[in-house]
């Protein structure tokens, strides 16, 4: 189980030292694979000329560039709101950026009023993400779009 009030300290502490979300986000991936056990994929998509870009992560390779409203990041942009996907495969439109993955939890991150990106994490397992999950890992993306610089995204 994921101490989140833990990894929330971590994190600000984390983000206090270099608030450039190239710097911070690179760290917090990292923070969030150790942290959180049956993972395959802990990362960012960043806003880019409309759509996502793959931006720092723990894993595979990852898609580079995800349009808005197309996969589960997409999707999470679109509606504005967290997608808790039980099983990856029953998601209409899913990317398969890795055929290992089977549930997923993305979190829009919301900076100066819109969202700069996407805080996406993938299991191999079935139904990994708790409602315990979303709301830890929902003040987490909170807490990065309030603390992390995302001057210089496009």
């Amino acid at each position: 189980m994921t101490d989140y009030i833990l990894l929330a300290e971590q994190a600000a502490s984390m983000i206090e030292t270099e608030p450039h979300y190239v710097a911070a986000l690179s760290n917090l991936s990292a923070l969030i694979y150790e942290s959180m056990d049956r993972l395959n994929w802990a990362g960012f998509y960043l806003m880019d000329k409309g759509s996502l870009l793959v931006g720092p992560f723990q894993g595979r390779p990852a898609c580079i560039r995800i349009e808005i409203g197309k996969g589960v990041c997409g999707t999470a942009v679109k509606e504005e709101k967290i997608q808790r996907v039980a099983d990856v495969h029953a998601f209409p439109g899913h990317i398969a950026c890795d055929a290992a993955s089977r549930s997923e939890i993305v979190l829009p991150i919301r900076s100066e009023g819109k969202i700069a990106g996407v805080l996406d994490i993938d299991s191999p397992e079935p139904d990994r993400f708790s409602e315990e999950d979303e709301k830890g890992l929902a003040q987490l993306a909170d807490l990065i779009g309030r603390k992390v610089s995302f001057t210089g995204l496009r």
